[in-house]
C-alpha cells in the first residue's frame, strides 16, 4: 500500500479540527511517540494530533482517507507488540485527551467511560461505590482502558473473573471512513446481529477507534487471602496448577514466577522475603470474596493440594503490608527484566494442565538455540510470559537464529492446544507467526474483515498480518 505525504495544507485542515495547540510535529514530541513498550522499535510519526470529542476523530479520519495518509491510535504507550508504533509514519492520534468517567451507573452496575481514563483510576471510582472491575494487567498504573480493549487484556484476575472482553457491553466507535457507530447495546444479553463489540474488542486499533465505553460491573470482594508458595522445581510448580481446579476451587489470582524472575525483581525493587537457595519456583495464590471463614477452608484445601507436590513452607501473607510487597513482586517482574537486560518478551498460552510441558519445552528451545528465557506469568490461565535474554548472543544469532526458536515456542503452544498470545496481542512484532495459528482460509477471513472495515488500509496499518 502506498500512502502519502502530510502536506502543510493537511496539516492547516487539522490545526482547524483541534485548534493549533493540540496538532504537535516538533523534534521532542515525534521522538516521545515513536515507540512503546516494545522492546527498543522506533517509527517517528509526522505529525501528532490530541483530539477530544468522537466528532473531531470523524473529521481526522475522513481527511486521512481521501489523502492517504496513515493513522495510528494511541493510549498510554505501555503496549509490548508494537500495536502503537507509526510504522508508515502518518498521523499518531493520540487519546489521552479522552479522559472522562461519564458515568457510573449504580442501579445497572454499569459505567460509561471514555478510552483514555487510566485503569487503575478507574478501578478505584467504582471500589468507591462498592463495585468492581477486575481486569488489572501489569502496567494498571498507567496503561489506559482503551488500550485494553484494544488487545482484550488480562491479567492476574483474570483467571476467576475473565478479561477485558467479559465486561463490554458497547462501544462508540469512529470507524476509517468517518462514520461514528455504536456496536451493541447496554444490556447484559444481546442476541440481536452479528456482535460488533465483541470483534472490536482485540481488534488491536486496526478497524476503529474506541471514543466510548460501557462496562459492566460488578459486586467488590470485601475480603481477600494471600500465600506465596514455594517449589523445589518449576515444573512441579506448573504441575500443581491444575490440581486446585480439579480440588473444587477456583482463585482470584494464580501466578507464576521462577526463580531467576524473583531473582531479577528483588534487584530492582525492596523486597523483604527470604528466598532458599533450592527453591526454583514460587506460586503466588489469593482467594477472595465476603466471608473469611469460607476463604479460610479455600486456603486450607490449596494448602493441602500444594504439599502433596512437595512445596515448601507456605506464607500466608497475614498484613495489607505484606499482601502488597508480594504484589509487587509479582508485577515488577516485567519491568526489572527490561531495566537490566536486552530481551524479548512472548506472550504464550495454553490450556493450564499442560502449563509444565510449555515451560518444560521452553527451556529445551533455549538450550538448543542458545537462549536463557526467564519465565513467569498468569498461572492459572496457563499464560506464560517468556523473556528471552540477549545476554552473549551475537547479532547474527539474535536476529536470524532466534525467531527460529521463537517459532519453534509458537508451534509447541498450538501443539499443546494453545496459542501464540494471551493478552499482549500480535501488533507489529508477531505477526510473522500468525501462520502457525490460523490457516490460509482463516487469516483470508481476517483480512477481509479488515478491508471491510478499512478499504483503503489507513487506521494502523502494517499490524497483525504480514
Amino acid at each position: 500500500m502506498k500512502y502519502n505525504k502530510i502536506t502543510q495544507n493537511v496539516i492547516l485542515q487539522l490545526e482547524a479540527i483541534v485548534g493549533k495547540e493540540h496538532v504537535y510535529y516538533d523534534d521532542e514530541n515525534i521522538k516521545h511517540y515513536a515507540h512503546d513498550e516494545t522492546e527498543d522499535l522506533k517509527f517517528n510519526p509526522e505529525v501528532i494530533i490530541k483530539p477530544r470529542t468522537a466528532q473531531e476523530i470523524s473529521n481526522i479520519m475522513i481527511i486521512c482517507n481521501h489523502e492517504s495518509i496513515p493513522v495510528t491510535p494511541r493510549g498510554a504507550g505501555t503496549g509490548l507488540s508494537g500495536g502503537a508504533l507509526p510504522v508508515f509514519g502518518g498521523i499518531i492520534v493520540a487519546m489521552e485527551r479522552f479522559n472522562s468517567i461519564l458515568m457510573i451507573d449504580e442501579r445497572n452496575l454499569q459505567a460509561t467511560v471514555e478510552p483514555g481514563v487510566i485503569n487503575q483510576v478507574f478501578q478505584e471510582a467504582v471500589i468507591e461505590k462498592g463495585l468492581f472491575y477486575p481486569p488489572d494487567p501489569a502496567s494498571m498504573g498507567s496503561c489506559f482502558l482503551g488500550g485494553n480493549l484494544a488487545e482484550n487484556s488480562g491479567g492476574p484476575k483474570a483467571v476467576k473473573y475473565g478479561v477485558t472482553k467479559d465486561y463490554v457491553l458497547n462501544l462508540e466507535v469512529v470507524l476509517p471512513t468517518g462514520e461514528i457507530i455504536w456496536t451493541g447495546a447496554n444490556v447484559l444479553k444481546n442476541s440481536t446481529g452479528y456482535n460488533l463489540t465483541q470483534l472490536l474488542v482485540g481488534s488491536e486499533g486496526t478497524l476503529g477507534i474506541i471514543t466510548k465505553i460501557v462496562f459492566r460491573l460488578i459486586p467488590y470482594p470485601m475480603q481477600t487471602l494471600l500465600m506465596l508458595v514455594p517449589f523445589h522445581s518449576a515444573e512441579v510448580a506448573c504441575e500443581a496448577v491444575s490440581a486446585v481446579f480439579r480440588a473444587g476451587i477456583t482463585p482470584s489470582a494464580m501466578e507464576f514466577m521462577e526463580r531467576d524472575a524473583i531473582d531479577w525483581v528483588m534487584k530492582f525493587v525492596e523486597v523483604n522475603i527470604e528466598i532458599k537457595d533450592s527453591i526454583q519456583a514460587h506460586l503466588l495464590i489469593e482467594v477472595d470474596g465476603n466471608d473469611v471463614e469460607v476463604l479460610m477452608k479455600d486456603c486450607e484445601k490449596i494448602s493441602e493440594v500444594m504439599y502433596g507436590f512437595g512445596c515448601d513452607e507456605i506464607l500466608f501473607a497475614d498484613t495489607v503490608a505484606q499482601k502488597e510487597n508480594l504484589w509487587k513482586m509479582r508485577r515488577r517482574v516485567a519491568e526489572a527484566v527490561r531495566s537490566h537486560a536486552i530481551y524479548k518478551e512472548e506472550d504464550t498460552v495454553v490450556p493450564r494442565a499442560e502449563l509444565p510441558l510449555l515451560l518444560k519445552g521452553v527451556k529445551e528451545i533455549g538450550k538448543r538455540y542458545g537462549f536463557r528465557s526467564v519465565c513467569y506469568g498468569h498461572a492459572g490461565d496457563g499464560n506464560l510470559h517468556v523473556n528471552i535474554i540477549r545476554e552473549q548472543l551475537s547479532d547474527e544469532e539474535w536476529n536470524t537464529k532466534l525467531p527460529l526458536g521463537i517459532r519453534e515456542i509458537f508451534e509447541l503452544c498450538v501443539g499443546l492446544g494453545g496459542t501464540i498470545s494471551g493478552e499482549h496481542g500480535i501488533g507489529w512484532v508477531q505477526k510473522g507467526y500468525m501462520d502457525i495459528a490460523f490457516s490460509e482460509k482463516e487469516i483470508a477471513l481476517q483480512k477481509g474483515i479488515k478491508n471491510l472495515f478499512d478499504p483503503n488500509s489507513i487506521l494502523n496499518p502494517g499490524k497483525m498480518f504480514v
